[in-house]
This record gives C-alpha cells, sequence and structure tokens, in this order.
C-alpha cells in the first residue's frame, strides 16, 4: 500500500465529500422507457457498445450506474476518475446512466451524454454535466445549457440536437436501463467490481482500496499462470 500513500491523501478529500452527503439517491423506480430486444446488446453483453474509461483491456473492471443529477454521484465519479488514473493500466470503469424519476433533468442529461458520445466526446460530457451539476439542475431550460456545452466541447451543434433526439441515443439509455435490471439495481450511485456489488459498508477509501488491490493481485496471479 505504500505506493498509493500518495494517493490516499488526496483521495480523502473526495470521501469525505462522500460522507457529509446522502450516500445513495433512492426511488422506486427509474424513468420508464420501453425496452425491445434489439437494444439490449450491450446488457448481455456488457463489454459491448460501452463507455469505457481508462485501460479498455484492464484486467479489473468497475461498473458504475450513476444519475448526473444525483450529488452523490458527482463525487463518486471524482472519487472514481482518481482511482482510474492511479490503477491505470489495470483498472477500467464503466459508466451506465441510471436516471431517477425523482430528478426533473436527468434523464435530459444522460441523452444529451449519449449524442456527445457519438462525435467522441462522452467523458467530456460526462464531466461537464457533473462539474456544471447545480447550474443545469435547476435551470427551466437545461437543454439551452446543454447546447452551450456542447459547443464549449467543440461539438457539431445541429448534429448534436439532431442525435439527442435520436432512436440510437436513447436506444443507448435504455440498454443502459436493461442492464440495471438485470442487475437489480434500483439506487445510485451502484458499483459493481468484476460483477460483485459493492456494499453500502465498503464505501470507504480503505476498502475501496483493498478490494482493488486484492482483484488486481488476483488477476495478476492468473495472468502468471497462463
Amino acid at each position: 500500500m505504500k505506493r498509493y500513500l500518495a494517493f490516499i491523501i488526496v483521495g480523502v478529500v473526495a470521501l469525505t465529500a462522500l460522507a457529509g452527503s446522502p450516500l445513495l439517491c433512492q426511488t422506486l423506480q427509474p424513468h420508464r422507457l420501453n425496452i425491445s430486444a434489439d437494444q439490449t446488446t450491450s446488457a448481455r453483453d456488457p463489454a459491448k457498445s460501452v463507455h469505457i474509461r481508462g485501460n479498455p483491456d484492464a484486467p479489473v473492471t468497475l461498473e458504475e450506474f450513476g444519475d448526473f443529477e444525483c450529488s452523490s454521484c458527482k463525487n463518486v465519479a471524482t472519487f472514481l476518475d482518481k482511482v482510474i488514473k492511479e490503477y491505470h493500466p489495470h483498472v477500467r470503469l464503466i459508466f451506465r446512466s441510471f436516471p431517477l424519476a425523482m430528478h426533473q433533468h436527468a434523464r435530459d442529461a444522460a441523452l444529451a451524454a449519449e449524442a456527445a458520445g457519438l462525435q467522441g466526446r462522452y467523458w467530456e460530457m460526462h464531466d461537464m454535466l457533473f462539474r456544471e451539476q447545480a447550474v443545469w439542475s435547476s435551470a427551466t431550460d437545461p437543454g439551452l445549457l446543454f447546447d452551450t456545452y456542447a459547443e464549449t466541447l467543440g461539438l457539431d451543434l445541429n448534429q448534436f440536437r439532431k442525435d439527442v433526439k435520436s432512436d440510437k441515443v436513447r436506444g443507448r439509455l435504455e440498454s443502459d436501463q436493461a442492464r440495471a435490471k438485470s442487475l437489480g439495481v434500483k439506487v445510485v450511485p451502484t458499483l459493481f467490481m468484476d460483477k460483485r456489488k459493492v456494499g453500502t459498508n465498503e464505501w470507504t477509501l480503505e476498502e475501496v482500496h483493498r478490494l482493488i488491490d486484492e482483484a488486481v493481485k488476483t488477476k495478476s496471479s492468473i495472468s502468471e499462470k497462463k
């Protein structure tokens, strides 16, 4: 753990923020979407058609379900970004949108992120939405702000506007919800590590590091034996 000492010092700020706010944004159901059979490919194969941060071929996978309007998800996003950088190239992060009905603009934000993704700027929009969460989440018409973010990121604005309303973007969001349903996800943020759900009692800096250290060690050992 010595090599992670510097990160522990920096990362404690993120976990302190988590401790100071509700850990989970809960609801009985997400926004209802009609999911057709041909739109659940990534739900059946989580390594396909998803947004990955870090080394795409990393042996350890963190799969996060989040809501762009959830304050706890914002804190977790900052924390996990640091984790991915610290453990590179051993860990990758898959982010899936799970907008909750209790959040008025969460679904539109998720669609904006997917539209940006079609122009290769998913993670930039992901970070922008969390960074500007307090602004657009309280706006009367967040769509105008999403357009501004798209322009700031250098996207083709006309194409972005079309994509936000497209079946392709809606299908991506629906596949994330299908994946969430298959895993029994009901709250955000929810995190899985190599298909193992991280329990609420494990949401501490030391525990997350322990779990990742064990996973990396196990995968490295298996790789060496091949």
